[in-house]
């Protein structure tokens, strides 16, 4: 199984998105990328494949918010939601020493894919 970056962070490879504009003038930038997307892990690998992601997350410039949680419904699934600053910033992440090091960790862990959503957000609580 070959796993990029996006399929491990996000659940998603390859996702693009067009051009957004925000109605109505909202606060934030029409430039922010999201991400939601689920993993699976292998059985019983969930809470370690959390800790790697959890890892490095602190540095990724561009990285406006990344959050990993627990699926309550499926002990082995994992939601990843992430806004970037521009889908650019999320592209370049994939250049960090981090970012390879996660994947290189977290590959043997994952056993497939959920669903995955590119978004454009448009701000909220706790968005920095």
């Amino acid at each position: 199984m070959k796993i990029g970056r996006r399929g491990l962070m996000a659940g998603a490879a390859g996702l693009v998105i067009s051009g957004f504009e925000v109605p109505g003038g909202a606060q934030e930038s029409p430039e922010m990328y999201g991400l939601i997307g689920k993993l699976i892990t292998v059985p019983a690998q969930r809470d370690a494949l959390i800790a790697i992601l959890l890892e490095g997350v602190a540095g990724m410039p561009g990285c406006r918010s990344y959050i990993v949680a627990k699926d309550p419904a499926d002990a082995n699934a994992i939601w990843i939601t992430e806004v970037w600053d521009s889908k650019t910033s999320h592209d370049a992440s994939i250049s960090l020493s981090s970012v390879k090091n996660a994947i290189a960790k977290g590959k043997p862990l994952i056993a497939g894919f959920g669903e995955h959503f590119v978004t454009a957000p448009a701000g909220g609580f706790g968005l920095r």
